[in-house]
C-alpha cells in the first residue's frame, strides 16, 4: 500500500541525477555539468528488486550558493520527512555541509547509505579516505552495491491491514461512496481503491453503494461493517441499525499510516476552540480545491460554526509543513493517501514535540457531527 521513499542527497553537480536515471533505467532527471540544474524536487514511481514499489526522488543541491540557493535547501529539507532510506553523495572532499546533513537525517531517524560519487575516477586510497570518514554508515559506489545497501538497511515495516481486526473472511462489508465533485470523472478515489482491493483480498464479499442507494443496499444485506466517506458519517449512522460497526475511509488511513490513538485525543481540542484560535489544515498533497472541498471549505465551516466567525483556519499543502507550530490550536491532517507513513509519523512527531494536538480528518468530522463514540477504530 505504502510507497518507500528513496530520497537522493548531495552537494551540486555531485551525480544525484545521474545516480537516480541508472537506478530508474531511464532519464527522470537533466543531468548537467551547470551547477543548480536541479531546482525542485523531481519524483519518479519505479517497482525495484526486493524492495517493491519506490518513489525515487532526486533533490537539489545542498551547498547550491546561487541566487536561490536558501529556498532549494528549504525545499529539500522538506524532503527529509517523508524519507525512509537516504542516500547521499559523497565526494573526495569532504564539504561543511555533509556532516550536517548526515546529523540531521540522523536527527530524523533517517536510514542512510552512502554513495561514494564518480568512484571510477577515484583511486583506492582515495576511496578508502571515504569510507574511513564515515565508519558508522553502510557504503556503496555502484549500482550493484546500492541496491545491495537498500535491501540490507530496509527498515522492518509492520505489515498493517487498512481494516484490522475488523473484518474477517466471509463478512460483509457495505461501501457508501459519495461521487461529489472533487471525485475524479470516471474513476473512484484511492482510499476507496485501496480498501476494496484490501477487503476482495481478505476473502470479504464487498458492496458499494451512493449514500441516496443506501436504504435500498440495508434492504438487501446486514452488513458485518459500514465503511463510508467521513463527510456523510452523520447521514449513514443515523440510516444502519445502532449495532453496526461503521468507520470511514480517512478513519482507516489514519490507523495505518499515523496515531489513531493521538488523533482521537486531539480532537478533544475541538472543544475548547474559539473565536482568535488559530486551526491548521494539513494536506500531503497539493490540488486545485473545489467548492465542496473537504479540507478547505467544509471543516472549515464546521469549526467556524463552533467555535465562531473569528477562528482562523491555515492551509499547509504537500511538504509546506510548518516549522513552527506553536501558535496553533489545533492541527488537522489529511487522510494522506498519497503521503508515506514516514511522513505522517514525523508530523506527528512534530506536533508531539511541540506540545500541539493533533486529528485527522475522519476523526474531525466524526467529532464534529457529534459521533465520534460511534466510530469502530481499526
Amino acid at each position: 500500500m505504502d510507497r518507500l521513499q528513496l530520497s537522493f542527497f548531495g552537494p551540486t553537480n555531485s551525480g544525484k541525477s545521474a545516480l537516480v536515471n541508472a537506478l530508474a533505467g531511464q532519464e527522470v532527471s537533466l543531468v548537467s555539468p551547470v551547477p543548480g540544474t536541479t531546482t525542485d524536487a523531481v519524483r519518479k514511481l519505479i517497482e525495484l528488486p526486493e524492495l517493491g514499489a519506490c518513489v525515487l526522488v532526486d533533490t537539489a543541491g545542498y551547498d547550491d550558493d546561487g541566487t536561490l540557493g536558501d529556498e532549494r535547501e528549504r525545499l529539500t529539507l522538506a524532503q527529509v520527512d517523508g524519507t525512509d532510506i537516504a542516500v547521499v553523495m559523497l565526494l573526495k572532499e569532504e564539504s561543511p555541509q555533509e556532516k550536517q546533513w548526515l546529523s540531521r537525517l540522523g536527527r530524523a531517524g533517517v536510514p542512510v547509505i552512502g554513495y561514494i560519487a564518480k568512484s571510477d575516477l577515484l583511486l583506492p586510497q582515495e576511496m578508502e579516505t571515504i569510507a574511513a570518514r564515515h565508519p558508522d554508515i553502510p557504503l556503496a559506489h555502484d549500482l550493484g552495491s546500492l541496491l545491495d545497501e537498500l535491501v540490507r538497511v530496509l527498515p522492518e515495516r509492520e505489515e498493517r491491514h487498512l481494516t484490522g481486526s475488523l473484518v474477517k473472511a466471509g463478512d460483509c462489508v457495505l461501501l457508501v461512496m459519495p461521487q461529489d465533485s472533487e471525485a475524479p470523472k470516471g474513476r473512484i478515489i484511492l482510499p476507496q481503491v485501496q480498501v476494496l482491493r484490501e477487503l476482495l483480498d481478505r476473502g470479504c464479499n464487498a458492496l458499494c453503494c451512493m449514500p441516496a442507494s443506501l436504504s435500498g443496499a440495508l434492504e438487501r444485506v446486514r452488513p458485518d461493517l459500514v465503511i463510508t466517506d467521513s463527510q456523510v458519517f452523520a447521514t449513514v449512522a443515523a440510516a444502519i441499525p445502532a449495532d453496526t460497526p461503521l468507520t470511514s475511509f480517512s478513519v482507516l488511513l489514519a490507523a495505518a499510516k499515523g496515531d489513531i490513538r493521538f488523533f482521537v485525543e486531539g480532537a478533544a481540542a475541538i472543544d475548547a476552540l474559539k473565536s482568535g484560535d488559530r486551526v491548521l489544515i494539513a494536506e500531503a498533497c497539493t490540488h486545485v480545491p473545489d467548492t465542496e472541498d473537504i479540507g478547505r471549505v467544509k471543516i472549515p465551516a464546521l469549526l467556524r460554526k463552533r467555535a465562531g466567525e473569528g477562528l482562523r483556519v491555515d492551509i499547509a499543502a504537500g511538504n509546506d509543513f510548518p516549522e513552527d507550530l506553536s501558535p496553533y490550536a489545533l492541527i488537522i491532517h489529511c487522510g494522506a493517501c498519497v503521503a508515506t507513513a514516514s511522513l505522517v509519523r514525523s508530523r506527528i512527531r512534530k506536533a508531539h514535540l511541540a506540545g500541539v494536538p493533533m486529528t485527522n480528518y475522519g476523526i474531525a468530522l466524526a467529532k464534529l457531527q457529534g459521533i465520534l463514540e460511534r466510530i469502530a477504530l481499526p
